[in-house]
């Protein structure tokens, strides 16, 4: 019996062995075949993560993110203990013990697959594995992808440090609503940094990498506290942590919730501008190699240019009476507060603007409910403004009772006054744009493209095609005095009659905004007064074609530009960014630069991949002073309106198109160190500029000023001019210092008419107002000295001709020097004239 049982032994001994025999044969075999196959892990130790595009401003704060996924990496030095005892305690707590592969956790899942039929659920991989497999490999269960990551994994062990395994693992894996990586979950999740996690929080991310779509903080709570559970027992075990630990992370709650990374600056235009022009530059990699776009956009100066926009377009929209509720909602009986919720569900937030839900009214106050679970009071003086909406032009009497304005089931919006109090308004329906840039280099400081960007991605401050009306009028000023003309050039204002085979009459009368006539008058009265018929005979008077072709200077394409006398009434093609453009010209002395917002671009590891070096005005440097270049036309590659075709009226930009904001950022690499100044061409006279800039002064500090309101920020050194077009479809309002120039319109994107009465002083100028007055709050006056060449003399109002001191009718006047002699003769001539003509009465 004792011999059958040592030859039993020994077949089992034989067998065995010829098994480990056959099975370490096969592996050989299998990694034979496999290994020209397998993919080299060298790559992991340069291994880049996808990591989104960051657009910030240019003190710091962010814009915008763009990527499909969110993710911070991190070093290990950068993960806190607790959270990689986690990890390990939930993934493979062997994990610094084994060599890649746990061949007990292999053979536990095999005898798994083999008791269950062939079911393959059963885990078994290591941390290592799941790197190999995320890494290398496709999700799916097959014997062989398993055999080819485990060959992966013993290679990557063999080359990688553990660290650095555990680095790759904590960053990459996905871990729920589009987060990858422990530090983008807990920026999700909780909102932390990860060396703010609490162990209870650690526990819970570690419960993430083992179904992160199923079992998150967020989704299936119950699931997710078992799992977390499970893991600091695990963590307790392993003595991680200690006892008390342990008892208070188990119980305590679930405080997740979602935690967008925070937009600490709202220029959404821009930073879909700044989007667009990485993805045309820098290709598909723009969103996912980590770059950081460092905008020319100043937070504050954006802040308060988005805060101008809305109010002054609430204001606007209130003029204009109450248009009736968003929506209406049949309210079911004995609702509570759940039914008004879902009622609500579909109505978000816009630009502040809070969506609420009526659900009851009377003669003095009506119930509101709103999505945040709170239900307030609206009284009659909350919506006194609320008079019942006819056309743009006439609104119906202001209410009486609430219960006129709202009823049980309307959908609105509400928002709080600087008092907390809630007031009743409405999503205007008129747009508006703004744009504001550094005279000295075209930096855009701030830009806001319409009311709200999820409502309309449509930019108009670069992509749309407006007219500007009267304040187009400053360039044609211009050209009249590179002509000859002075500020104090007598011109008619009288009715005019122009042959036009387009018209009904067969004759073109255009006409003041008044439909007043003020006679022959000065040149500075009227732009002042912005007269539309002395803008004509001026442009008649220096010819269209010279016009047209002078006016480029200030940037404008030819062809933007009518072949007619209605140019001198602001019929161009314009945009928001190539006014402040033009109106920069002004502000610096003479100079067109050209808008760009892309000021630098660092990759991944701060480094910069481009540094702007714009072209500048930069009137004191001394290579402009050395250059002493007579003013001239631009190159053509800088004339351009800033508009963008598009088939879509609501379709961004491509980037590639938006020339007059950005063109002059991204080129082949990056500049370094200190550079010579890009000099912007000197376009205009300083002295036709000083002249010009003077008359847009009086436009706001003159009491006849179209302007005038601004006078009410007591700086001497801002400048501007209205702009209204035919049924008034625009208004603008274009002005500047030497710090800032800035163009802001409002209209509607069909073109309608934004009422009676709303010129450009009374619908933008407002808005450019708040804005100016905000930015400029606390700043020194800054505006062009009077240049050599330049002189003051004493004129007689009415003739606008030099006069003798003591006249009654005498006022000062600045000229050309080389202007003086001229007028002077006129006026000796006009005297003879009135002598002789005096003489002649005498003798009849």
């Amino acid at each position: 019996m004792t011999r059958i049982l040592k030859a039993l032994l020994r077949w089992f001994l034989i067998l065995g062995f010829s098994g480990l025999l056959l099975i370490a044969a096969a592996a050989g075999v299998a990694y034979w075949l496999v290994a020209p196959r397998l993919p080299s892990v060298a790559v992991l130790k340069d291994y880049h993560m996808q990591v989104p595009l960051r657009i910030i401003s240019a003190d710091g704060k962010l814009i915008a993110t763009f990527g499909e996924t969110r993710r911070i990496p991190v070093s290990m030095e950068q993960v806190p203990d607790m959270l990689k005892h986690a990890v390990l305690s939930a993934e493979d707590a062997d994990f610094y013990s084994h060599p890649g592969v746990d061949w007990r956790g292999v053979m536990r899942a095999g005898f798994h697959v083999v008791a269950s039929g062939g079911n393959k659920t059963q885990g078994g991989s290591t941390i290592t594995q799941q790197v190999a497999r995320n890494f290398f490999l496709s999700p799916e269960k097959l014997y062989s992808r398993k055999l080819i990551e485990m060959f992966i994994a013993l290679r990557m062990e063999g080359e990688l440090t553990k660290d650095q395994i555990l680095e790759l693992y904590l960053n990459k894996m996905f871990l729920g609503h589009r987060s990858y990586g422990v530090a983008a979950a807990a920026e999700y999740y909780y909102g932390k940094r990860l060396d703010q996690l609490t162990v209870a929080q650690c526990a819970a991310i570690a419960s993430t990498f083992q179904l992160p779509s199923a079992a998150n903080p967020l989704t299936n709570t119950q699931r997710l506290l078992a799992r977390r559970n499970w893991v600091l027992g695990q963590m307790l075990e392993h003595k991680y942590i200690n006892q008390a630990q342990y008892e208070e992370a188990i119980h305590a709650p679930d405080d997740a919730a979602p935690h967008e990374q925070p937009i600490q600056v709202e220029a959404p235009y821009l930073a879909e501008m700044a989007r667009l022009q990485a993805l045309d530059r820098l290709g598909n990699d723009a969103l996912t190699e980590g770059y950081v776009v460092k905008t020319t956009i100043v937070s504050t100066r954006q802040q308060s240019a988005v805060v101008a926009v809305r109010d002054g377009l609430s204001i606007y929209d209130h003029r204009h009476g109450w248009r009736g509720p968003e929506a209406h909602q049949e309210l079911p009986a004995n609702a509570s507060d759940a039914d008004y919720g879902n009622l609500l569900s579909s109505y978000m937030d816009v630009a502040g603007l809070t969506p609420g839900l009526v659900i009851a009214s009377n003669a003095s106050e009506a119930s509101i409910y709103l999505s945040s679970k709170q239900t307030i009071t609206l009284n009659l003086a909350a919506m006194d403004w609320a008079r019942p909406y006819v056309n743009e032009s006439r609104i119906g009497a202001a209410p009486k009772a609430v219960n006129e304005v709202l009823k049980p089931g309307d959908i609105i919006r509400v928002i709080q006054d600087d008092k907390g109090n809630w007031q009743l308004t409405q999503i205007p329906k008129a747009q508006a744009a703004l744009v504001s840039m550094s005279p000295d280099d075209g930096a855009i400081q701030s830009l806001v493209g319409g009311f709200n960007f999820q409502r309309s991605k449509f930019n108009r401050a670069v992509m749309a095609a407006r007219q500007p009306g009267s304040s187009f009028k400053p360039f044609i000023y211009s050209a009249a005095f590179e002509r000859g003309f002075t500020t104090a050039s007598i011109v008619n204002d009288a009715p005019l009659a122009l042959p036009d085979p387009s018209q009904p009459n067969g004759l073109w009368t255009p006409s003041n905004d008044d439909n007043k006539f003020a006679g022959p008058m000065r040149l500075r009265e009227a732009l002042v007064e912005s007269k539309n018929l002395v803008s004509v005979r001026l442009l008649d008077a220096i010819g269209v074609r010279y016009a047209r072709d002078y006016v480029t200077r200030f940037g404008f394409p030819l062809d933007a530009l009518p072949n007619n006398l209605s140019m001198a009434l602001g019929t161009a093609s314009v945009s928001p960014v190539s006014m402040a453009r033009g109106y920069a010209v002004f502000a610096n002395g003479g100079y067109l630069v050209t808008p760009y917002f892309i000021s630098e671009i660092d990759d991944r590891d701060g480094k910069p991949v481009y540094v702007a070096n714009p072209a500048r005005a930069c009137a004191s440097c001394q290579a402009r002073l050395l250059q002493n270049t007579p003013p001239a036309p631009p190159p053509a590659s800088m004339l351009t309106n800033g508009v963008v075709p598009s088939s879509s009226g609501n379709a961004p930009a491509p980037a590639t198109s938006v020339a007059m904001a950005g063109e002059t950022t991204l080129p082949a690499d990056a500049h370094s160190g200190e550079v010579a100044p890009v000099l912007a061409p000197h376009v205009i006279d300083i002295r036709n500029d000083y002249l010009v800039t003077s008359l847009m002064k009086d436009v706001i500090q003159s009491p006849t000023g179209t302007g005038y309101a601004a006078k009410a920020l007591n700086r001497p050194d801002l400048a501007g001019k209205t702009g209204s077009t035919n049924d008034h479809r625009d208004a603008w309002f274009v002005g500047f210092n030497g710090d800032l120039s800035t163009a802001v319109w409002v209209g509607f994107d069909d073109f309608g008419s934004l009422g009676k009465g709303e010129f450009g002083a009374k619908a933008a100028l407002p808005i450019w107002t708040d804005y100016m007055g905000d930015v400029l709050k606390g700043t020194a006056e800054n505006s062009l000295s009077m240049p050599p060449g330049i002189t003051t003399v004493q004129i007689n109002r009415d003739s606008g001709l030099p006069t003798e001191t003591g006249d009654p009718d005498a006022m000062s006047e600045i000229f050309k020097v080389e202007d003086v002699d001229r007028l002077h003769n006129q006026a000796q001539q006009q005297d003879q004239q009135n002598q002789d003509q005096q003489q002649a009465n005498d003798i009849f």
